[in-house]
């Protein structure tokens, strides 16, 4: 699937406009990983893309959240990397994180959170003012952006990446999108 058509898919599914605008950060952060990592960029873009997919569906039911969704995927004809990194991203089942797919998209849906929560925060609102520093800082405040979940985040350890490297890729990736988030 390209990604237009599957950009099409997640806005049939997800009608949220905020929730599309989580997905589009999520899949800028995956494609800037899967550079760094030399893998896939179009495969784990879609990926982050269409993560949460099933969720205007399962929002009242997280225990179903992403297993629905991998299995929208898979009836798809989607490849199994991806089916299973959407799956194991809702850590409630508790789905080993095996391939570094899985392990990126996992540590990379909450960063988005915290990014996004950094540039509400400032006067202007602009993802551009934000730096790496200043993320940090936040990170270390249990009272800012409490729904981004700081251990998931330190996920990123299991990428051979720092917290200090991993949100200095997200920053960029999201930065580069900034006009599609509004920020």
């Amino acid at each position: 699937m390209e990604r237009e058509e599957a950009k099409q898919l997640m806005e049939k599914h997800l009608t949220n406009v905020n929730l599309q605008k989580h997905c589009l950060g999520v899949e800028a952060v995956m494609r800037a990983l899967a550079v760094h990592f030399g893998e896939n960029v179009e495969l784990w873009g879609i990926a982050g893309l269409l993560h949460d997919i099933d969720y205007e569906e399962t929002k009242d039911d997280p225990d179903r959240h992403s297993l629905v969704g991998g299995e929208m995927l898979a009836e798809l004809g989607f490849p199994a990397v991806v089916v299973e990194a959407v799956k194991a991203h809702n850590d409630r089942h508790g789905l080993p994180r095996e391939t570094l797919m899985a392990k990126a998209l996992y540590a990379t849906d909450p960063v988005t959170g915290l990014v996004v929560a950094g540039a509400l925060i400032r006067p202007e609102k602009k993802l551009a003012l934000l730096d790496v520093p200043f993320l940090l800082n936040r990170f270390h405040e249990k009272s800012f952006a409490r729904g981004a979940r700081r251990e998931t985040i330190m996920a990123c350890s299991e990428l051979g990446l720092s917290l200090e490297e991993f949100l200095g890729i997200a920053l960029e990736a999201m930065q580069g999108i900034a006009v599609e988030l509004g920020l």
